[in-house]
């Protein structure tokens, strides 16, 4: 008589460290902040000054870390700065302006959420990550979610503005993939080198910022506290933790953090500016959390 032997089970993934978790909460609440910018922007600043904002995030915070820290880069980190500082501010933002005049903010939301799949194609041909099955298929579901949260049935697509979407998360997705690649020059402190990447986005921006819309106008205090808010917590204190979080995740992971930020501007729009929250969307927001919680694993 012979005696079969049940094939030994796959052993169960390891636990996630506490630790990492940690890094995780604290990374994610980057793009929280983020998620009030449509908040902010509506209520606080003035119209059609997407490219004010932008530059106003940036160029200032910038400027005032380097004039504190009095470090400026050297040899190759000037140059990788201003790449790291373009793809994370620069051509981010200006992007994102074209992308918000020509699409509704749905249709740009639903776009960006791609960005957990670009990021795994990226990290597998300069980091040599391979991405998993599990973790293609969470983004996917991440993506389906956000789309749930916030595409309307009347969306329109404008072909311009659906490159543009695209164009910005892929700049984003290099940022990451390239930050995590090139990682922080030796003794050069989190802030010094968040400070480098603001003021070379800002400087890319301001140009642009005045010869599309002119002269910044006249600013009352609401706007003066909404520019504050976007620059010193939205901007300086976001990127810092944004960057600091790069370094100690796997950018796989970390990638799936950003589809909190439309999570976060679709409940302040139904708590703040009383707008519906319908079952699909309730639905969508529970499908792009259990994601981003999926992803870390």
């Amino acid at each position: 008589m012979t005696t079969s032997t049940a094939a030994p089970s796959a052993p169960p993934a390891p636990p996630v460290p506490a630790r990492t978790w940690g890094v995780t909460a604290v990374t994610a609440l980057t793009p929280a902040v983020w998620g009030t910018t449509y908040l902010v922007t509506t209520e606080f600043l003035p119209e059609d000054r997407p490219l004010l904002a932008g530059t106003l995030r940036a160029l200032p915070a910038g400027l005032a870390v380097l004039a504190i820290t009095r470090t400026l880069p050297r040899g190759a980190w000037w140059w990788r700065a201003a790449v790291l500082g373009t793809l994370n501010i620069g051509a981010f933002f200006a992007l994102l302006f074209v992308a918000a005049y020509r699409l509704p903010g749905g249709v740009a939301a639903t776009v960006a959420a791609v960005q957990p799949l670009l990021v795994a194609g990226l990290a597998f041909a300069l980091l040599g990550e391979r991405p998993t099955a599990r973790r293609l298929g969470w983004g996917l579901a991440g993506a389906a979610g956000v789309a749930l949260m916030v595409l309307r049935g009347n969306a329109a697509f404008d072909l311009a503005g659906i490159v543009a979407a695209f164009a910005g998360t892929a700049v984003m997705a290099a940022g990451i993939v390239l930050g995590k690649r090139w990682g922080r020059p030796d003794g050069v402190g989190l802030m010094t080198f968040t400070g480098w990447q603001l003021a070379a986005g800002g400087l890319l921006l301001a140009p642009i910022a005045l010869l599309v819309e002119g002269a910044p106008p006249a600013l009352d205090g609401r706007a003066v506290a909404g520019y504050a808010w976007l620059a010193v917590v939205g901007t300086l204190l976001a990127y810092a933790l944004w960057f600091r979080g790069l370094e100690r995740l796997p950018v796989s992971s970390a990638s799936f953090l950003p589809l909190l930020s439309p999570a976060v501007a679709t409940v302040l729009g139904w708590l703040v500016l009383g707008q519906s929250l319908t079952l699909p969307q309730a639905l969508g927001f529970a499908l792009a959390l259990t994601a981003i919680a999926a992803a870390q694993r």
